[in-house]
């Protein structure tokens, strides 16, 4: 099942089913997110919007966004670091997400190396602590993509990534959720991730140096994972940092980042103008 938040014609944003070129509501008031807090299994509606007339917003707006990082080791290596001991975790704000479509936005003021990385991203769907590997699956809702957009400059000169990571547009997320049933094994997809449709990353989940049950377990020993938390299970080689010359984002750029059965999360770039 692919579960959407979308608004039809601008009117007031639904949770809904995609199947197809159409979009089934869902029979809730609320977001998405408290849908899955919730813990009702999403039902359908006979109200059917075509897909062509709606809006693909954010998913959800997670309380919790924590990334791994380097837990590839042909992207670790393509930066010239030293693969982690364990997982290396980082957080991005809430209000750095944005959806499909909508524009990825940034200060030349403050970054000239914005810089793409197309991932895998879980969504908690049951509050766990303390999980083991093999309980993973019976607290997870399902997938999404994400793109981890990094402002290398300021992630070099800094100790720690806040600003790199988190400023606003910086975590685009969707277009949709799909539900964990649909994928049996996340350790079985391809990460596609194009700049102005140049083929940059391409990528199995399968290199990953943890998969993704062993990432959530190891979170939750730290962190409570709660309903509608999503977790970035890092990102494949091929970023603009790691090429030669490097290449970084450009004003008009658009970045698609593709994992099927989840679809296709494309983003225009914008450079604000002052």
């Amino acid at each position: 099942m692919k579960v959407v938040m979308f608004s039809h014609k601008g009117k007031t944003p639904k949770a809904g089913i995609l199947e197809g070129d159409q979009i089934i509501a869902i029979p809730w008031l609320g977001s998405l997110g408290s849908l899955i807090e919730s813990g009702i299994t999403p039902g359908r509606t006979s109200d059917r919007f075509p897909l062509a007339e709606c809006k693909l917003l954010a998913p959800l707006r997670p309380g919790k966004i924590l990334c791994i990082g380097r837990n590839y080791a042909a992207h670790a290596a393509e930066l010239g670091n030293q693969i982690p001991a364990a997982p290396m975790i980082f957080a991005k704000f809430g209000s750095s997400v944005i959806g499909v479509d909508e524009p990825i936005v940034w200060d030349q003021t403050i970054t000239q190396q914005v810089d793409w990385e197309g991932e895998l991203a879980v969504v908690i769907g049951k509050r766990g602590k303390y999980l083991r590997e093999a309980d993973v699956p019976n607290y997870l809702f399902g997938y999404t993509i994400a793109n981890d957009v990094s402002a290398r400059d300021l992630q070099d000169s800094e100790s720690q990534w806040t600003r790199a990571k988190s400023m606003d547009t910086f975590c685009p997320l969707g277009p949709c959720i799909v539900t964990k049933n649909e994928i049996p094994d996340p350790q079985n997809l391809r990460v596609i991730t194009q700049v102005n449709g140049e083929t940059m990353q391409d990528g199995l989940t399968a290199h990953m140096l943890r998969g993704v049950y062993d990432l959530v377990a190891y979170c939750s020993q730290s962190f409570t994972l709660e309903p509608g938390d999503v977790i970035l299970t890092g990102t494949p080689s091929g970023v603009g940092k790691g090429m030669t010359p490097p290449r970084f984002l450009q004003d008009s750029d658009t970045v698609s980042i593709t994992i099927e059965p989840i679809g296709t999360l494309t983003n225009p770039c914008q450079v604000m103008q002052s």
